[in-house]
């Protein structure tokens, strides 16, 4: 019967774990300073987006790059090379941009948060906090969560435009397809609505889970530099699975005849 109870304990933690997190999502989401709102979150958006950026224009580059070589080497043996600007569109938009920009995300920004708030709780600054009256939701999470929930859209658009850029320099100035038929394909079969926004709420969703993520690592870890290792690594395991597991979901919604 031991395991039987290890186990039971286990799920329990694990209920826990997720109502704890929930109430820390909704503590937090509105709990911006009046006071000094603008200045805490102006800061985060610098750490948590402008410093991710170089990694998204680097990868969505190689990325695109890629795409465009090995769509290229795909359609031509069907005489469908014309279509490369739509199939490296497409595939940007709907899926890369927001998945590979999301698993980017959390590697190097919401791996961040984790270890600051980590930190923060191991050399009890947010007890000093509570101490003098202070709400770390608000002074430290909401402006964080904020932060990503509003940069992580912005990065996936940067990423699938420099993408397209790199299909493009491959295709067109490499490889030799008409540049015409290369935008004109992707303006014609690329939709704003069905594509483009789907992505930008693929992004969004991302944003969310992989920011909730971090600060609930770094905010329930145990204060010590093994319970911040922890929390680290678990905030990048977590995050990575559940955008993949995410990304079906809403693909399947959006693009698969489920909504």
């Amino acid at each position: 019967m031991k395991w039987i109870q290890l186990l039971g304990r286990d799920v329990i933690d694990r209920i826990t774990g997720i109502g704890a997190a929930g109430v820390l999502l909704a503590r937090s989401a509105f709990g911006i300073p009046k006071w000094s709102g603008i200045g805490l979150f102006g800061q985060q958006m610098y750490r948590v987006g402008v410093m991710s950026l170089l990694i998204i224009l680097v990868s969505g580059l190689f990325i695109g790059l890629v795409l465009g070589l090995q769509g290229f080497t795909i359609l031509s043996k069907y005489g469908s090379s014309q279509a490369l600007g739509t199939m490296v569109a497409l595939t940007l938009v709907r899926e890369l941009g927001p998945v590979i920009t999301a698993l980017l995300f959390a590697g190097r920004a919401g791996s961040a948060l984790t270890a600051e708030i980590g930190l923060m709780k191991a050399t009890e600054q947010l007890a000093s906090m509570e101490m003098i009256g202070v709400d770390p939701l608000k002074r430290i999470v909401a402006p964080r969560l904020w932060a990503g929930l509003i940069s992580m859209p912005m990065l996936a658009i940067v990423f699938s435009a420099v993408g397209i850029l790199g299909g493009k320099l491959v295709g067109v100035d490499w490889l030799g397809v008409d540049e015409g038929s290369f935008w004109n394909s992707m303006q014609v079969n690329v939709n704003f609505t069905n594509d483009v926004i789907n992505g930008v709420i693929k992004s969004v969703v991302f944003g969310v889970v992989c920011t909730w993520i971090a600060v609930y690592q770094g905010y329930a870890a145990t204060p010590t530099s093994e319970g911040i290792s922890t929390a680290t690594t678990n905030t990048v395991v977590y995050s990575s699975l559940c955008v993949l597991g995410l990304d079906f979901i809403l693909t399947a919604v959006m693009f698969g005849g489920l909504s």
